[in-house]
């Protein structure tokens, strides 16, 4: 068996694994994502705890909670019985990763945060593990098999631990109303956070930069002003100012081959008449988004009136760090 003849093996095993977890999806998630609102509400936060690899995948779980406002934490399953039990507090939700139910060191700790009033969540594979029977709610990530040969590494197993706590993050998410906004304040560094927080009208170019022509002027003075703005289009307005067109130098080549006229045409009668353009109240993420699902290079802002009022141009987006 070739390498990528393994690697698909290896994806197939573990979709066939997520299949089936959230096959048996049901009310108990409901109840789970339930105890981790009302905790937060209650300004309580999420312990997870887990030994091995499940405690790797805790911290992934852990960090993707907090990054979208749910205040979580890992507890060191070793030393919280030396002192590292003071982050816990009665109104705490506790999720406790273990794949078999039985990890030992785990199951130490339990007594200790039974004596808080808190609520613990078990992702398991086994529903009658030591673990699962001393749990107010398990949610079963039992995996047909490992995608190991031997099936015994941890693999598809972790796998489904890893996405069972991003969909229980991303309904907590839900539940709680979080907004993009909230987002924003929690990444304010780096490209995501500068897409949220910035607006389009902040990265736009504006003035001489921004190339405006009338849909009477004729091909030839719209290329002058694409040329003095040095951009790839032009935005082409009405006598009131609103926005009908755009010709990009992409118009211009295609057409040039079949009309020799082209430049004494009036811009009416080339341009694309219904563009894709942006308010400049929008948020950078918004461009970002079109960029993303349409093939252009510049983005035409427009204000309230529908006035092409600036120009986004791909190339800026690196510059400005948004991709």
């Amino acid at each position: 068996m070739s390498h990528v003849a393994k690697a698909r093996q290896v994806f197939e095993i573990e979709l066939a694994g997520l299949r089936a977890v959230r096959a048996r999806l049901d009310r108990r998630f409901d109840t789970a994502v339930e105890l981790m609102v009302g905790a937060l509400r209650q300004r309580g936060k999420i312990i997870v705890i887990g030994i091995g690899k499940s405690g790797n995948i805790g911290h992934k779980i852990a960090a993707t909670l907090t990054s979208t406002g749910s205040t979580s934490m890992v507890l060191s399953s070793v030393d919280a019985l030396h002192g590292d039990l003071g982050i816990v507090n009665d109104g705490d939700v506790i999720l406790a990763l273990s794949y078999s139910g039985e990890s030992e060191e785990l199951l130490n700790l339990v007594p200790a945060l039974k004596r808080f009033s808190v609520r613990l969540i078990a992702l398991t594979s086994a529903a009658r593990s030591s673990l699962a029977r001393v749990s107010d709610v398990t949610l079963d990530v039992r995996v047909p098999r490992e995608a190991c040969p031997f099936n015994l590494a941890p693999t598809s197993s972790t796998t489904a631990m890893l996405v069972m706590g991003d969909a229980l993050a991303m309904a907590v998410l839900q539940a709680r109303g979080f907004t993009r906004k909230d987002f924003a304040r929690y990444h304010p560094s780096g490209a995501i956070g500068r897409a949220l927080l910035l607006e389009v009208r902040d990265i736009m170019r504006t003035g001489d930069r921004n190339p405006v022509a009338r849909e009477t002027d004729r091909v030839r003075e719209a290329l002058f002003i694409m040329g003095r703005a040095k951009a790839g289009s032009v935005s082409v307005v009405n006598l009131r100012g609103r926005l009908v067109g755009v010709f990009t130098d992409g118009d211009l080549r295609r057409r040039m081959a079949e009309d020799d006229q082209l430049l004494t045409r009036s811009l009416a009668k080339v341009m694309t008449r219904r563009p894709v353009c942006v308010r400049d109240n929008a948020l950078a993420a918004e461009a970002l988004k079109i960029f993303n699902e349409r093939n252009i290079d510049d983005l035409i802002v427009v204000n309230a009136r529908f006035q092409p009022v600036g120009l986004v141009d791909s190339q800026d987006l690196p510059k400005l760090k948004l991709m």
